[in-house]
């Protein structure tokens, strides 16, 4: 069975909205490297998530610049798609996830093939851990405190309980873990 990987920038606080206000001046080529690492034949991305993508990472790939390989990588990579609504692709190897999330995900999951990465992705990545169907979380922990914004974690009932797999410092202050489900 395949695993599933999400990776997420998020503040000392929690908030995971709008990195691009925040992330970009603790980015090195160390979080490069982890970044890149998580990169696998298939994503699943959230509809938002996804849109930010297409509008970027083509036009990274045809311009030929420093990140064009990478822009590459993912342009190549299947592209699973969580929107309630229809949509028009416009960045190859993309398409929509077809019926019940949890149902759906399942059957990804069973598919051969490498592992199934998630970037971003909020609202997917807490549906994937309350039905157990994420197997890692990657948390990029910014040393700042944005005191506003959607969070990973939001008000709810039941707690949920990880297990810390691996850590690192980076130079900029970043912190690296990796959990899983305990």
């Amino acid at each position: 069975m395949r695993k599933i990987a999400a990776s997420l920038f998020i503040s000392l606080d929690g908030v995971v909205a709008d990195p691009a206000e925040w992330h970009f001046p603790y980015f090195n080529d160390e979080m490069g490297a982890a970044v890149s690492a998580q990169m696998t034949d298939t994503l699943l991305l959230g509809r938002k998530t996804y849109d930010s993508f297409a509008g970027a990472w083509p036009e990274r790939e045809a311009a030929g610049g420093e990140d064009a390989g990478f822009a590459k990588t993912l342009g190549d990579a299947r592209k699973i798609i969580v929107s309630r609504q229809p949509l028009e692709f416009t960045w190859r190897n993309s398409e929509l996830l077809r019926g019940d999330l949890v149902e759906a995900v399942s059957a990804v999951k069973k598919e051969p093939g490498g592992p199934i990465a998630v970037s971003g992705s909020v609202s997917v990545v807490r549906q994937l851990l309350a039905a157990g169907l994420l197997d890692e979380l990657h948390l990029l922990v910014h040393p700042i405190a944005v005191r506003k914004g959607e969070r990973l974690f939001d008000e709810g009932e039941k707690p949920v309980p990880l297990e810390l797999i691996k850590s690192e410092t980076f130079t900029t202050g970043v912190l690296y873990l990796v959990y899983k489900p305990a």
